[in-house]
């Protein structure tokens, strides 16, 4: 993994700790400022713009009293200044008292700027049965 990649990593696993600490100041850090980010999390329409962005975390964390991300099949691909990571969130969460797990497909795009790498768009989809394991063949 070339440094790029190396940064790239270090944004995309500052996401989730900011997602799994539930801490909307570090979230803020992670994500580029503007009205063109954007985030689309899953059964949700899709958000734009900063502070309609910022409020979906702050009702998320205050709604999720505990969440854990186990991250695989994460590949990360770097085109000028702009890097997209495609990952499965295996997801433990508690909801009203109740264990919830979940696979959610996921993408995360980063821009880079003099600042480093920033989030301008996540995006979370359901996916009705977990990944495959590798190595195991896939037949669509």
């Amino acid at each position: 993994m070339n440094r790029e990649e190396q940064e790239v990593k270090k944004a995309n696993e500052s996401f989730y700790r900011a997602f799994e600490s539930r801490d909307v100041r570090e979230m803020e850090k992670i994500w580029a400022t503007g009205d063109n980010i954007q985030c689309g999390h899953p059964g949700w329409r899709i958000i734009r713009g900063w502070n309609a962005v910022m409020e979906s975390w702050r009702c998320i964390f205050e709604d999720t009293p505990t969440i854990h991300f186990n991250l695989t099949d994460v590949s990360i691909e770097i085109c000028g200044s702009l890097a997209w990571v495609t990952l499965y969130e295996n997801l433990t969460s508690s909801v009203e008292g109740q264990n919830v797990s979940a696979t959610i497909l996921t993408t995360n795009i980063f821009e880079k700027s003099s600042g480093g790498w920033h989030m301008i768009h996540h995006h979370g989809s359901a996916v009705m049965q977990p990944p495959p394991d590798e190595g195991t063949p896939v037949v669509h």
